[in-house]
């Protein structure tokens, strides 16, 4: 069987939201919002939420904070993943990456292209692990965040979702 196994204990998981921007602030920052309201409605903690500008070290430097965070279990970031000049999140994040997770991609990839057909193309979506922390690295767009997060991040951090997923791993992700 796979899905939600309800008869099994939820275990919730502290979740740092990182938007990268140019143009958005906390009034405006609405791919943010969606995703701190999906974070909170499936049970899971909001550790910390913070925006900050389409600039490598910026990012690589709050990302880290965060991976060094005993506090913080999942970082999740959205915007700058795109092909412009300026999307620079996938290269600020990956080098911290110990191990990356190249399913996320395949699969986000797969779900996007049922909800924007080709665009999903220009998405450089990415997720891994560091120092014990998974990151997940979505596009901007509020569409792309509810597909992100709807249909696999949430899945993923679901204690309960058989026949595995991430939270069952946190205990054993910093063994030698």
């Amino acid at each position: 069987m796979h899905g939600i196994n309800e008869a099994l204990e939820f275990k919730p998981v502290r979740v740092a939201i990182l938007t990268v921007s140019d143009t958005r602030t906390a009034d405006n920052d609405t791919s943010g919002d969606v995703l701190e309201q999906r974070v909170k409605s499936a049970g899971h903690e909001l550790a910390d939420r913070a925006i900050v500008r389409d600039d490598k070290e910026a990012i690589q430097d709050r990302v880290s904070k965060w991976i060094d965070d005993a506090t913080v279990d999942v970082v999740i970031s959205t915007g700058g993943t795109g092909l412009t000049g300026r999307d620079v999140t996938p290269d600020a994040v990956k080098p911290l990456f110990e191990k990356e997770i190249e399913g996320f991609s395949v699969i986000f990839h797969q779900v996007s292209f049922q909800s924007v057909g080709l665009s999903t193309l220009q998405s450089r979506a990415t997720a891994g692990l560091a120092r014990g922390t998974f990151i997940f690295c979505l596009p901007g767009s509020n569409g792309a965040v509810k597909d992100g997060w709807d249909k696999v991040i949430s899945f993923q951090l679901d204690s309960r979702h058989r026949p595995c997923n991430l939270v069952e791993l946190m205990p054993r992700l910093m063994e030698q």
